[in-house]
C-alpha cells in the first residue's frame, strides 16, 4: 500500500507523515537569519550587552581603581605618621581619607544605574570640594593669627609628595573615565581629587619654606590653595549642573 507524501516546500512548514498509525506532526525549519524556530517561535540575542550595563560596569571599575590608588596613598601617609607622630600630617591624612569616601555614593549610583543617584552623588562631590576649601582657609587664617611652624619637615614633604602623586593619578583616572562615560559626577570627582593634590602640594611647599626659615609662607600658601580649590568648586558645580539639563 502506497503512503502518500505531501510535496516538499521551500524548507518552511514542511509536513511529514510517518510512524505507526499515520501520526502526523509538523516541523518548522528556519533558513537563516538572526533567530530560528522549531515548532514554536523564539528569538535569541547573541553577544549583545545592554549599554547601560556596560556603562555601569565601566563606571564601577573606574571608581574602584581610583579608590585603590587613594587607599595606597593613605597607607603611605599613615606609615609616615606612625613613624613621626606629626599633627600636621595627621590633619592632611584625615582630610585625604575622608575625601576618598565620595567614591561610595558614586559607586552606588553606577551600581544602581540611576541617573538621579548619579546627579545626587555629583552634588555631594561638589559639597566635599567646598568643604576642603573651607577647611584649608580656616587652617590658613588660624596659622596667621597663631603662628605655629610645623615639625618633622622631611616627613611632611614625603607625605605631601605621596599625596600629590596619588591624588593626581586618581584625578586622571576619574577625569578620563568621566568624559568617556559622559558622567558629570565622575568628572567632578576627578576635579575633587585634583583639589586634594593641590592641598598636598601646599604641604610640600610649606615644609620647604619653613625649612628655609620663612614660616609665614605656610599660611600664605594655604590661602592661595584655598582660592584655587574654590575655583575648582565653581567649575565642578557648573559641570554637574550642566549634566542635569
Amino acid at each position: 500500500m502506497t503512503r502518500g507524501l505531501e510535496p516538499a516546500g521551500n524548507g518552511h512548514g514542511q509536513a511529514h507523515r510517518h510512524g505507526r498509525g499515520g501520526d502526523r506532526h509538523a516541523h518548522r525549519h528556519g533558513d537563516g537569519g538572526d533567530g530560528h524556530a522549531r515548532g514554536h517561535g523564539h528569538g535569541h540575542t547573541h553577544g549583545l550587552v545592554d549599554p547601560s550595563i556596560r556603562r555601569s560596569r565601566e563606571g564601577l571599575r573606574i571608581v574602584a581603581v581610583s579608590l585603590a590608588i587613594l587607599a595606597v596613598t593613605a597607607a603611605a601617609q599613615a606609615a609616615i605618621y606612625v613613624a613621626t607622630g606629626s599633627v600636621a600630617l595627621l590633619a592632611d591624612l584625615v582630610h585625604n581619607a575622608g575625601d576618598a569616601l565620595t567614591a561610595v555614593p558614586l559607586g552606588a549610583a553606577f551600581l544602581l544605574r540611576s541617573a538621579r543617584a548619579e546627579r545626587a552623588a555629583g552634588l555631594l562631590v561638589v559639597l566635599a570640594i567646598l568643604a576642603s576649601a573651607v577647611t584649608a582657609g580656616v587652617l590658613a587664617v588660624e596659622r596667621l593669627i597663631h603662628p605655629l611652624a610645623p615639625d618633622h619637615l622631611l616627613a611632611l614633604a614625603l607625605a605631601g609628595a605621596a599625596g600629590v602623586a596619588g591624588n593626581a593619578l586618581a584625578a586622571r583616572v576619574r577625569l578620563r573615565g568621566g568624559r568617556r562615560l559622559d558622567s558629570p559626577a565622575l568628572v567632578a570627582d576627578g576635579q575633587h581629587a585634583r583639589s586634594d593634590a593641590l592641598v598636598s602640594v601646599g604641604v610640600v611647599l610649606s615644609a620647604v619654606c619653613v625649612a628655609m626659615g620663612v614660616p609665614i609662607a605656610d599660611p600664605l600658601i594655604g590661602l592661595a590653595i584655598t582660592a584655587l580649590i574654590l575655583r575648582i568648586t565653581l567649575q565642578s558645580w557648573r559641570t554637574v549642573r550642566a549634566g542635569a539639563h
